[in-house]
């Protein structure tokens, strides 16, 4: 561990398990553990060795940051910015990404199994091989997804924009809820897009139970 951090009640007493390996990266880390009602300043920064669960990163910054690997489980990034942050195979499960800014982001093989990703942002997100486990995603932009071999099992979808790409490995059993279409799916080679009833028969055949609708057409 470099360093020692310093407990002065900020952050609700909260450390991280284990620091980054990086030196610049705990000592940003550090800094903000130490600051009363500072967003974590984390742009383009290297957490990877970090175990940060449950810690609270509300409006904090993690452009182009590098978390692969990363533990975050139970951790809270509401209204956090992780645009262009390379996820890949970070375990993000039970985490809150309410309202987060996602796009660019690579969030491959990683895991969010319960997360709740409300009002998030995903646009131009390479998810493959994600799992999205009991998922809650609502009101979230999906536009430009890679879910190609991604788990979606028992997710939850609600009035989500989802522009997706999916293929053959794709789960989706117990998937429920209600999307804007449509989306892409490749088998082998080729691909097709679907949507209306189309992508709720994809679904259906699948183990999944989701109603495809127009933009505007659910009450509020």
């Amino acid at each position: 561990m470099v360093g020692e951090i310093m407990s002065s009640g900020t952050h609700k007493n909260w450390k991280p398990k284990t620091l980054p390996a990086d030196p610049e990266a705990t000592h940003q880390l550090q800094e903000w553990l130490t600051e009363e009602g500072y967003s974590l300043f984390g742009v383009g920064h290297d957490f990877r060795g970090a175990d940060l669960s449950g810690g609270d990163f509300s409006n904090s910054w993690f452009t182009q940051a590098v978390l692969a690997g990363v533990r975050l489980a139970g951790a809270i990034f509401y209204r956090a910015d992780l645009q262009s942050a390379d996820l890949t195979g970070a375990d993000l499960t039970g985490a809150d990404l309410v309202r987060a800014n996602l796009d660019g982001a690579v969030l491959r093989s990683a895991r969010l199994d319960g997360a709740d990703m409300i009002n998030a942002s995903l646009q131009g997100v390479d998810a493959s091989g994600a799992s999205f486990r009991g998922t809650q995603i609502m009101g979230a932009s999906l536009f430009g997804v890679d879910m190609r071999g991604a788990d979606l099992t028992n997710a939850v979808l609600f009035q989500n924009t989802f522009k997706v790409t999916v293929d053959d490995a794709t789960v989706v059993r117990g998937l429920t809820g209600t999307v804007f279409g449509p989306i892409t799916v490749f088998s082998g080679e080729s691909s097709r897009e679907l949507a209306g009833a189309e992508l709720e028969a994809w679904i259906g055949e699948r183990g999944g139970q989701v109603e495809v609708t127009a933009p505007g057409s659910l009450q509020q």
